[in-house]
């Protein structure tokens, strides 16, 4: 059975309030009281709850993870596991744990109620938010520091994202300067802030370049079965090249490309978008949009735990600390689903 604060207090002959002090290292004690409660513990092998202990310093040492998207999505996913990847490593490495939520509709009520309680957690990352998503605004509402993995229209909110506008336009250039002219997308989900930053940009590109047809575009949901039912619908319109949202949806796009009889890129150029390794795995390898998962995680842990050290500095002085958003530019990775030159 463990010792209590009470049982090594009653050993050492102080209070407990005494024995306390003495484990959290408050130097209002007596070297020699000091010593002798250090004693009491060395001989018992006390072991302090630390736990407890956070608490009371007001910290738990713990960030949480919030996914918008299901359990099912989330496994089978390479983008999920590279951010998680990002996150967990710089955690450890910041001597944190992490505490995941996957928040689909039948569990985005508890999850909700869990961010509500502060007690949980020091800070909390959200990746893959949706337009009007109800974790951001009750975030919002409270006081626990949060950090969004992505962009978010609110100026208010803490973020660390490429700029998925500009990555659609570049990918989209880069088929209208190498003479491409019926260029079609296979877009995210319109509810989702990714899909929508993705499509304007693919669109702004074409609308300055007097190109754009609504015949052309096709909505996913970044699955590799949406994209396949994509392309197909797509297919009719003869398009000479296809700009897909992610790249699991541009492997769909393939699959419904050869099953036509047709070939990439001699038929159809596609460019997909986050550079997760089936990327270069597809044949011919998939040219894209790089997104770098990893150190996105790796930032996102980074500016939380300055969040959670900000909020503290700024409880004590009454001071007010801007939000950020740290914006990423994005990087084309050239490879062979596109070729250099189409005119």
């Amino acid at each position: 059975m463990s010792l209590t604060l009470e049982d090594i207090a009653q050993l050492s002959g102080v209070s407990r309030s005494t024995v306390s002090r003495v484990v959290n290292g408050d130097k209002n004690v007596s070297a020699k009281t000091r010593q002798r409660v250090q004693d009491v513990i060395q001989q018992h092998n006390y072991q302090p709850n630390q736990a407890a202990r956070r608490l009371a310093a007001g910290r738990t040492d713990t960030l949480g993870l919030v996914i918008s998207s299901t359990p099912a999505a989330t496994i089978s996913d390479p983008y999920f596991s590279q951010v998680i990847q990002g996150v967990f490593n710089t955690c450890s490495l910041k001597d944190y744990s992490l505490l995941l939520w996957l928040s689909d509709l039948e569990h985005e009520q508890r999850i909700l109620r869990h961010l509500s309680n502060n007690n949980l957690t020091d800070g909390v990352i959200v990746l893959f938010t949706l337009a009007d998503d109800p974790i951001v605004e009750t975030l919002l509402q409270g006081q626990l520091p949060f950090v969004i993995i992505g962009h978010h229209p609110n100026p208010a909110i803490n973020s660390v994202d490429i700029d998925h506008r500009q990555a659609a336009y570049l990918a989209t250039q880069h088929l209208l300067t190498h003479g491409y002219r019926q260029i079609a997308t296979i877009s995210g989900p319109r509810n989702q802030i990714a899909g929508q930053d993705r499509l304007q940009g693919f669109t702004q590109a074409l609308v300055e370049a007097g190109l754009f047809d609504g015949n052309l575009v096709a909505e996913g949901d970044f699955s590799e079965s949406s994209g396949y039912t994509a392309m197909q619908n797509l297919l009719p319109q003869k398009p000479q090249a296809v700009f897909a949202a992610n790249d699991l949806m541009a492997a769909g796009a393939y699959r419904a490309i050869y099953q036509a009889g047709l070939k990439i890129p001699e038929d159809i150029a596609v460019i997909g978008f986050d550079d997760i390794p089936l990327a270069a795995q597809l044949d011919p390898p998939l040219t894209t949009i790089r997104q770098p998962l990893r150190h996105l995680g790796q930032l996102a842990v980074e500016r939380l735990l300055e969040m959670v050290t900000e909020r503290k500095r700024s409880i004590l002085s009454d001071l007010h600390i801007p939000p950020r958003q740290v914006i990423l530019p994005p990087e084309l990775i050239m490879r062979q689903s596109c070729p250099a030159n189409h005119l």
